[in-house]
């Protein structure tokens, strides 16, 4: 079982597009979408949620106002200001530490796990997608990133799929270091602005980390033609594959508002372009490609197994 992570040092690449268009042209495998603060994979693959389970993370107290003695110090305890009077009146504000618990004289106060979001089994157009939603102002999204990893592998494993592409979230944080951590396979979605030619090196760095593999897919390659040479030549001195560079495309925005994949849509040199990225990362996972006429008619007419 092999799993591709499409990442990006920033948000506003198009990654979660290339993503779909991958998940459109490789024939089985699962997927799954690790941006759990924001998902959105859901939206272009016409995703039906079949399960939903709750995600619990982190702990809340809960104060028994029955033994509670309103003695106070429990307020003083708490550096965050969540506890006036011997009630938890600032939510938000709870750390989940546990001093107030840890010493109330009454054991007045219990910690409980708290519900942090939900993640869901869902149905698309073209397979399996795990994803996940966050609560707001939550922490914990490194778990619950690596919570649907898990759900992914086991589906796979059960229905005996090859591959797992995971559209994780933008950046270096908890979350990417959780969709990053035991992957085959990181592909890198940059546009060629500096900000995202800075944010590539963290990446990187990053990655090499984990010892993983890194190849590069060049967005929206003719909005600056030397920026986009400046991407190339970095990538040849660090020796990272570019397995792709797409043009700039305005039908990428047209696809997704329409809950489309752009290979849906359009035909000319993004599809070949995209056709080349998924061979390249075929042959790199060392996967049939699936490119027969018949697969790219059946892609064509919208009709997938």
């Amino acid at each position: 079982m092999k799993e591709l992570v499409i990442v990006s040092g920033k948000g506003g690449t198009g990654k979660t597009s290339i993503s779909a268009a991958l998940a459109c042209l490789a024939p089985q495998k699962v997927m799954v979408d690790c941006d759990v603060d924001a998902a959105n994979f859901h939206l272009v693959s016409g995703a039906t949620i079949k399960e939903t389970h709750a995600f619990t993370a982190g702990f809340q107290p809960h104060i028994d106002e029955q033994v509670c003695t309103h003695c106070g110090k429990c307020i003083g305890l708490c550096r965050f200001g969540a506890i006036t009077a011997g009630v938890i009146t600032t939510p938000l504000n709870c750390e989940g530490c546990g001093v107030c618990a840890f010493n109330c004289p009454e054991h007045a106060i219990a910690m409980q796990e708290k519900q942090a979001g939900h993640w869901f089994i869902s149905d698309t157009r073209f397979g399996c997608l795990i994803h996940a939603e966050l609560g707001l102002a939550v922490e914990n999204s490194g778990k619950l990133v690596s919570k649907i990893r898990q759900e992914a592998k086991k589906i796979a494993a059960a229905e005996q799929l090859p591959l797992i592409i995971t559209d994780g979230p933008p950046g270096i944080g908890c979350p990417a270091i959780a969709a990053l951590s035991g992957a085959t396979l990181a592909l890198a979605v940059v546009e060629p602005s500096l900000s995202s030619m800075h944010d590539l090196a963290r990446l990187t760095d990053l990655v090499a980390h984990f010892q993983l593999p890194i190849a590069v897919c060049i967005n929206k390659s003719t909005l600056h033609q030397e920026n986009t040479e400046q991407i190339r030549t970095w990538c040849h001195s660090k020796a990272i594959p570019i397995f792709a560079q797409i043009p700039y495309s305005d039908t990428f925005r047209s696809a997704i508002q329409a809950g489309k994949t752009v290979l849906e849509v359009l035909e000319g040199d993004v599809t070949n372009e995209l056709t080349e990225l998924w061979q390249n990362i075929a042959s790199r996972l060392n996967i049939p490609p699936n490119d027969s006429k018949f697969d790219l008619l059946r892609r064509k007419f919208n009709i997938f197994r």
